[in-house]
């Protein structure tokens, strides 16, 4: 790779990663607005896009980002892009035809770009990122040809869980495991895979055996996850385990009101459940990770601080509020977990920032005495 196409990839992730941060805010702001607390009124005014904003769009340019990073190719670059073009069309009112068309494309070069790479390497943890892959490119297109974001919901959150557990899969290389788990788990992928597609045809039945593959896969990372044993680990490695051990909780409880019939729409508890697996599990996966992805987009070394527990604590507090207003319908109690998950999103923001610009700073005085 010569310097201008490593400057250019740099450029890319540190423009695309920036440009992640006000999308994150817009689906916070559309999610407040969605249980009616006091937000700008654009914002109320895309109220009714808070789930495209989170899933889709924001996990996907966190995803697909984190995906071009790890390749250092032009081309992977191409998905995170697309999906901040989408939102901007979103937000500025496009109609919803052309920002489905967006995602899909966008989501079409990350299937491209995991085919590929599973092609190449032939590993079963590759094979399943190029699977999540594929579902966010299925969920994609149910919208963009049913017209009904339900419809593409159990392929999004498949494309967010299986995403998660193929980059654990690739870790439990590091322990002994019987050869009974490789089948085990395909065989939990493909009983999500068949749960989604079911859905399609028959949401309660579809929808219980999607459920059902969530609480094998619950059990198998359970049994096999080397989690388990680095939670006994001090500093970063034992902070991660406690995200990851945290996730499954939240996974397994939404699972069980999933498999109730929760994300059936209209059921009451559909708004619990969503947030037991995206806010619960996918955002503690994302604060266990992120202080070794954003080290690694902007290429700024960061230590690992004991604060990064603060906005963690903040968040699990907040879902488990924001799951008992769902619950017994309080709307008081569902706004305020949204209000805390908020806060506790913005304070690991704020804490992260500030150790990169101190990491920056302390690498440029340090370049300057050599």
């Amino acid at each position: 790779m010569n310097a201008r196409t490593e400057a250019l990839l740099r450029f890319a992730a540190a423009a695309t990663g920036v440009a992640a941060v006000p999308l994150l805010v817009c689906a916070v702001l559309t999610g407040l607005a969605r249980v009616g607390v006091m937000v700008p009124v654009h914002a109320v005014t895309r109220a009714a896009w808070h789930g495209v904003l989170m899933i889709p769009v924001f996990f996907g340019t966190v995803i697909s980002l984190e995906r071009a990073v790890t390749l250092q190719r032009v081309a992977p670059y191409f998905a995170p892009m697309g999906t901040v073009v989408a939102a901007v069309a979103l937000l500025a009112g496009t109609p919803a035809s052309v920002v489905q068309a967006l995602l899909v494309v966008a989501s079409g070069v990350l299937v491209v770009v995991s085919i590929e790479q599973a092609w190449r390497q032939r590993s079963l943890f590759l094979i399943v990122l190029a699977v999540a892959a594929i579902c966010w490119q299925i969920g994609n297109g149910a919208w963009l040809i049913v017209g009904e974001v339900s419809a593409a919901v159990p392929w999004w959150l498949s494309f967010l869980i299986l995403n998660i557990a193929g980059e654990r899969l690739e870790l439990t290389r590091l322990r002994p495991m019987p050869r009974s788990a490789s089948w085990q788990f395909g065989l939990i992928v493909a009983t999500i895979l068949a749960g989604a597609t079911w859905a399609l045809w028959s949401p309660d039945g579809g929808l219980r055996v999607f459920a059902t593959g969530l609480l094998a896969l619950v059990a198998w990372l359970a049994r096999y996850d080397i989690a388990r044993q680095t939670v006994r680990q001090r500093g970063l490695v034992g902070f991660i385990a406690v995200c990851l051990l945290c996730g499954y909780g939240w996974l397994f409880i939404g699972s069980l009101l999933v498999l109730g019939g929760a994300l059936i729409p209209g059921h009451p508890w559909r708004d619990a459940a969503l947030h037991a697996i995206t806010l619960g599990f996918v955002f503690s996966m994302m604060l266990g990770h992120a202080p070794l992805i954003l080290p690694a987009m902007v290429r700024v070394r960061v230590s690992y601080h004991p604060g990064f527990y603060a906005p963690l604590a903040a968040l699990h507090v907040a879902v488990a509020i924001r799951l008992a207003g769902g619950l017994v319908g309080a709307l008081w109690l569902r706004q305020a977990g949204g209000l805390v998950s908020a806060a506790a999103l913005a304070l690991f923001a704020l804490f992260a920032l500030t150790l990169l610009i101190g990491a920056y700073r302390t690498g440029r005085e340090r370049a300057r005495t050599i």
